[in-house]
């Protein structure tokens, strides 16, 4: 047990972490006072740059030497089966709820003038989408943090099935709703179980807070089931292979914001790091082919299928596919650069995918399609747009000097270190990713124009301009000076591998 990554760095004596997440779901109650629809829009605005300072002063006041939890509130909740109110952050966490924040921004810009109907209602349910987000990064009671990961369907049915741009947009939102729902119930129980774990402990009946149940591991006999439930509960939202049919409907047929939210913020993999092999170190250390190999089967399938794709929001959803098999190996490595690179990748998931899917909304915004025979030639009329999307693009198959690089790098060396077969084969698809994007950009921005809308096409205009330019601004800054996010992970992402080594070991020596 390593006490370092247990330890907890009380409250600064102001609720910021509160204050993230009820600030976005209280902004919209001022979202009923507007009537025009521009000062809806900006009030929507003026509520996520209020969020993203806040943010930012969270992030400037952690101190990433402490490797344990930072920011801890805590108030009984339910207190006849001691459910508390608690929150907290540490390095691994840190960087998500500042993206989370810039993300809802670009989206909130990105929609300006995309979005004519209920408005009002529209830019609510972001906010309320944004509040509860953040609270699944920050939640460290197991009943709380199932409310918030729960709470997230709500907003999401809503903006797939009112704001979608399919005709099948109803059937994405209902089919996305049962697969998080079906999720949730081995999700459930495995919290249960551990919260049972503890029964009778200190005069409770049940324990759900995370710190404790770091320091009381399960017994290695009780860790399968907790593992598992916790596994695939997780691994449907990630999504990871083959639970992952429902992204390519729902990226196909829902709102361009809402899929960029949906590739962007990967919660169903936060999870997997937080809690699922933290609290079932031994069965993960057991399952480890398990999770190496549906992470490499996702990573070579998203890549072959995305290769076969005439549709630029179906490629960048496999695409995300098979991003996410690669970080499900670098989780699964269990050691220290393959721990950081997949929080690194996880970052850059909120940068680059991101940033693709909205440049692709914008595509479609002007042509009314991303079908790839309604493009060719973009850069001609689009040069703009074509420069950052490649600049994007270059990051997701790891330029050189791009943050994808550096986030790949260290998960094929965490990989190579515990199997060097398992890292040629994930080269593999780290390859695939480049022959699948580079295709489709030369048939899609190169060679000459061929259809009447593309040639009458606008190129970005200032505040699309603004997304896409921040965007490639924090890709050269994470390729360049990856530093800024390695040391600010490195103490907490080395106590998590000790804590994951200790709890093995000490498993170990009393079978």
């Amino acid at each position: 047990m390593n006490p370092e990554y247990l330890s907890a760095t009380e409250s600064i004596g102001f609720p910021i972490l509160s204050l993230l997440i009820f600030l976005p779901l209280a902004w919209t109650l001022l979202l009923l006072f507007p009537r025009e629809a521009r000062t809806v829009r900006i009030v929507a605005l003026a509520g996520a740059v209020v969020e993203l300072a806040l943010s930012l002063v969270m992030l400037t006041a952690l101190r990433p030497e402490v490797a344990g939890m930072q920011f801890v509130e805590r108030a009984v909740w339910i207190p006849s089966l001691n459910v508390h109110y608690l929150v907290g952050i540490d390095g691994i966490a840190a960087l998500f709820p500042p993206l989370t924040a810039l993300l809802f921004c670009a989206v909130i810009l990105a929609s300006w003038t995309s979005i004519q109907s209920l408005p009002r209602l529209y830019f609510a349910l972001l906010l309320a989408l944004e509040g509860v987000s953040i609270g699944v990064f920050c939640a460290l009671d197991l009943v709380l943090f199932f409310l918030f990961w729960e709470l997230t369907l709500v907003p999401i049915y809503f903006l797939i099935s009112l704001w979608g741009i399919g005709p099948e947009r109803r059937f994405a939102a209902t089919q996305y709703t049962l697969f998080m729902l079906a999720g949730g119930v081995p999700l459930l129980f495995g919290m249960l179980l551990l919260g049972l774990h503890d029964s009778g402990v200190a005069g409770h009946t049940l324990n759900f807070d995370y710190l404790t149940l770091l320091q009381q591991p399960l017994p290695a006999h009780a860790q399968t089931a907790v593992f598992l439930l916790l596994f695939f509960g997780f691994a449907v939202k990630a999504p990871l292979f083959p639970f992952h049919a429902w992204l390519p409907t729902v990226l196909k047929e829902g709102p361009v914001g809402l899929s960029a939210l949906l590739v962007g913020l990967k919660l169903g993999v936060f999870g997997m790091l937080r809690f699922t092999l933290p609290l079932a170190p031994i069965a993960a250390r057991d399952f480890f082919e398990l999770i190496a190999l549906l992470g490499l089967f996702g990573l070579l399938y998203g890549a072959l299928i995305a290769l076969r794709q005439a549709n630029l929001r179906k490629m960048l959803a496999f695409s995300s596919i098979s991003h996410v098999g690669l970080v499900m190996m670098g989780l699964a490595t269990m050691n220290l650069q393959g721990v950081q690179g997949a929080i690194f990748q996880l970052a850059n998931f909120a940068i680059v995918a991101s940033g693709l899917m909205l440049m692709t909304g914008f595509l479609r915004h002007r042509l009314g399609s991303t079908d790839q025979a309604s493009l060719g030639g973009l850069a001609q009329p689009l040069p703009r747009l074509t420069a950052l999307f490649l600049l994007l693009g270059m990051a997701s198959i790891g330029l050189p000097g791009t943050n994808g690089f550096v986030a790949e790098l260290l998960m094929l060396l965490g990989i190579l270190q515990v199997s060097p077969t398992l890292a040629a084969a994930a080269l593999l698809g780290v390859i695939l990713s480049a022959a699948y994007f580079l295709g489709f950009f030369r048939h899609a921005f190169l060679g000459p124009v061929t259809q009447p809308t593309v040639a009458s096409a606008m190129d970005l205009r200032p505040r699309e301009l603004l997304i896409a330019s921040v965007m490639g601004l924090l890709v050269l800054t994470g390729g360049l000076f990856p530093s800024l996010v390695q040391n600010l992970t490195a103490n907490a992402a080395n106590a998590w591998v000790a804590q994951m080594a200790a709890n093995q070991a000490s498993a170990l020596a009393h079978r």
